[in-house]
């Protein structure tokens, strides 16, 4: 897993947002060499991801770039330094499967945490679950995907983030 802070505007702990992403990606049944990015970034960043990628005017909280399974197994990560005579050749189940990227904007989540998840330790968590379930193939676009996508990122933060029931200031709106 690859994780960067590229902003300035809050602290982030990439350990812990890391040990989060990777959390759920085993609860997921990801298992074997995967790759993932976890980035954050600032909110000229994000608004040029949303725009570019979304069609969407502004910054947005955390938006997800999965790459397609079909593609994802046809990708051949890295090469051995060396194929002597005495090597076989790659075989491409050895390499890394690509998952794709997950691109969190604090400043948003700082912005939104008092409406959404209450604070913004509990906002940034919800938003790398979110975004990780996303590359994963949860969507939200239907009201029984939401429901059922919903009820997996309270499940993995009650799990892996608090510990224990959900706080009382979590409230149910959820990231786009």
């Amino acid at each position: 897993m690859f994780c960067a802070d590229e902003q300035t505007a809050v602290p982030v702990d990439l350990d812990r947002w890391q040990a989060l992403a990777i959390a759920v990606l085993r609860d997921e049944g990801v298992r074997g060499l995967a790759e993932l990015a976890l980035l954050f970034v600032n909110e000229t960043e994000m608004t040029e991801l949303n725009e570019g990628y979304m069609g969407k005017t502004g910054p947005t909280d955390v938006l997800a770039f999965p790459i397609d399974a079909s593609e994802a197994e046809l990708v051949q990560h890295g090469q051995p330094p060396s194929r002597g005579p005495d090597r076989s050749p790659p075989d491409p189940g050895d390499m890394p499967l690509l998952l794709g990227d997950v691109v969190v904007c604090p400043a948003v989540a700082l912005q939104q945490a008092p409406e959404h998840a209450g604070n913004i330790d509990d906002e940034l968590a919800l938003l790398v679950v979110h975004g990780v379930l996303h590359v994963l193939g949860h969507d939200h676009a239907e009201p029984a995907a939401a429901a059922a996508m919903r009820a997996r990122e309270r499940q993995l933060l009650e799990a892996h983030h608090w510990r224990g029931p959900t706080p009382a200031s979590f409230r149910q709106e959820q990231p786009n």
